[in-house]
């Protein structure tokens, strides 16, 4: 047997192996699956990902075939767990708790196989592949093992997002949190209000760098998923066991709606017709009304996201994501609209009146059966008891929201924001926000210290958010997410000690094996050696920072 990656290689880290021995399995053209019920997703990946790379049929064949290969689902398993046996003479033989768990016990078996099994095509026609016999037990910590990727910055046509859920499933990961709209573009097809693609998905220019940056992009940018588009995001998704959660940001974060829909905006303070979407980066001052006329048209949006998004695509399908983030209030201050609307509703002020609109939606949500997640600044005024909180700004506001009964997401900026620079050094491109390197995301730790056993429950999981102001197309986006996002990953699914205590040396040694994987997967990743010539980019602005956390 050749080319054989030791189970101590793997990445993330397994609960437990047993073995291995020197004997073991050999795949060849003859190797047949069997698949039971109930695994029909990982018998199709396992067919066209593992045979394609490596050249093997893997034809039908009887459960009890020697030296075969074979899936079945084990309820008495917890629901992603996995058992992955490879015992000589016999084959091998992945059990899942449930079809998830199959499938990540078949990324397992990939890892096992060599990088090689990551490539698309054979490229070692006729090398034996072999697998020692070991048994691996293994289960992951957090239910919620995310990534956020912006798509409304810098748009990633569709073909770029489907590769990244394939770069999520070689890690384990099971949420994509896809950003579709922000002030600089409106990324999803709504047919009842085509002006939202039409105008608001092409901005004319781009700022490139930090938004203090004196250099721009005077080409236009832009671009969106049709609604074919997003069913088959969503589809592909969940062939991999991946849950796709929209987010539809408001009431900030919203001039390319405005754009698109003058009357959304705060058209007594503001010529809102002369709005074109934002060119450049930061918090915008131009937010939506907080109008009835503003409620029904994005009730007519959300309509459209629960039929293209639906609640049964995987376990975190029923949730959509509504922002709620960084809305400036100076317009509503100025507004006789908004002011007005506030004497009406008997409310404190503008911080209520946020509160009031982000609350409809939750109710709107709930009344569908739907879940409404936000980011840490729709706590303010309360919630209903089915919503979820994304805490960005630090561990705070998942320690209130998980106080006050509510599910979390750790995603704090300080942590887990990979549009931070990774190094301090004066080749890295662009640099943005604080210094966080591989070892710092590998300690992460997403439940706050606090927090009670029963509090601790509340914490569904963590993500990390990759924000694309600053990452102008793919390898950008791949420089900046990996290889952060594996130990990101490590840190979700795996049983890991306490940060102090974590085995980053181990980790290193591991990555020099997963490096190889990335290569063969066409990674554009951070050599830990440093950036590449063609991957730096001397002489554009960003923001080196020491102090408080950054704006994004």
């Amino acid at each position: 047997m050749t080319d054989v990656t030791p189970p101590t290689d793997l990445v993330p880290a397994p609960r437990s192996v047993e073995g291995p021995m020197s004997c073991g399995v050999e795949l060849t053209p003859e190797t047949t699956l069997w698949a039971g019920p109930g695994t029909e997703t990982t018998e199709r990946w396992l067919r066209s990902a593992l045979g394609g790379a490596l050249g093997l049929p893997l034809r039908p064949g009887p459960e009890d075939a020697p030296g075969g290969l074979r899936l079945r689902v084990d309820g008495t398993l917890a629901p992603e767990a996995y058992r992955l046996a490879v015992v000589t003479g016999w084959g091998v033989e992945i059990t899942g708790g449930s079809a998830a768990g199959v499938f990540w016990g078949a990324q397992t078996l990939r890892q096992l196989l060599g990088p090689d099994a990551f490539r698309r095509a054979p490229v070692r026609p006729g090398l034996t592949r072999g697998i020692p016999h070991q048994i691996i037990e293994d289960a992951p910590r957090f239910r919620w093992r995310g990534l956020m990727l912006d798509v409304a910055r810098h748009f990633m046509p569709k073909e770029g997002v489907l590769r990244y859920l394939d770069l999520m499933a070689a890690h384990k990961l099971n949420v994509l949190h896809l950003h579709l709209t922000d002030d600089q573009g409106w990324r999803v097809e709504i047919q009842r209000y085509p002006k939202l693609t039409e105008v608001g998905s092409w901005r004319a220019r781009t700022k490139v760098g930090h938004r203090a940056s004196p250099l721009w992009d005077d080409k236009p940018h832009g671009g969106h998923y049709t609604r074919d588009d997003i069913r088959e995001i969503v589809a592909y998704a969940a062939e991999r066991h991946i849950s796709v959660v929209p987010e539809i940001d408001v009431p900030g974060h919203s001039q390319a709606a405005i754009a698109a829909y003058p009357e959304l905006g705060n058209s007594d303070v503001v010529d809102t017709a002369s709005l074109a979407v934002w060119d450049t980066w930061g918090i915008n001052p131009n937010v939506l009304a907080p109008t009835d006329t503003t409620l029904r048209f994005f009730e007519g949006v959300l309509e459209e996201v629960l039929e293209l998004f639906p609640a049964d695509a995987g376990p975190f399908s029923p949730f959509v994501h509504i922002g709620g983030d960084e809305c400036v209030k100076d317009q509503w201050r100025a507004s006789d609209t908004a002011q007005k609307q506030i004497g009406n509703l008997g409310l404190a002020g503008e911080e209520a009146l946020q509160a009031w609109f982000i609350g409809h939606f939750d109710r709107w949500l709930t009344a569908r059966g739907r879940r409404m997640i936000g980011w840490d600044e729709i706590l303010e005024g309360g919630l209903a008891p089915g919503a979820a909180v994304s805490s960005w700004r630090g561990y705070a506001g998942g320690v209130t929201a998980a106080r006050a009964g509510h599910d979390v997401v750790m995603c704090p900026e300080q942590q887990v924001y990979l549009d931070h620079r990774q190094d301090a050094g004066p080749d890295e491109p662009v640099p943005i926000g604080y210094v966080r390197t591989l070892e710092d995301v590998y300690r992460f730790e997403p439940v706050p210290a606090e927090l009670t056993p029963q509090e601790t429950a509340r914490v569904l999981g963590t993500q990390a958010n990759v924000w694309t102001e600053v990452m102008e197309d793919q390898a950008r986006v791949d420089y900046q997410t990996f290889p952060r996002l594996a130990a990101l990953a490590e840190v979700a699914w795996s049983d890991l000690p306490a940060p102090a205590d974590r085995d980053f040396t181990g980790f290193e040694r591991r990555m020099g094996a997963h490096y190889r994987r990335l290569d063969a997967l066409g990674v554009a990743y951070r050599p830990p050696t440093g950036p590449l010539p063609w991957q730096r980019r001397p002489g554009v602005l960003g923001r080196p920072i020491d102090g408080p956390p950054p704006q994004r």
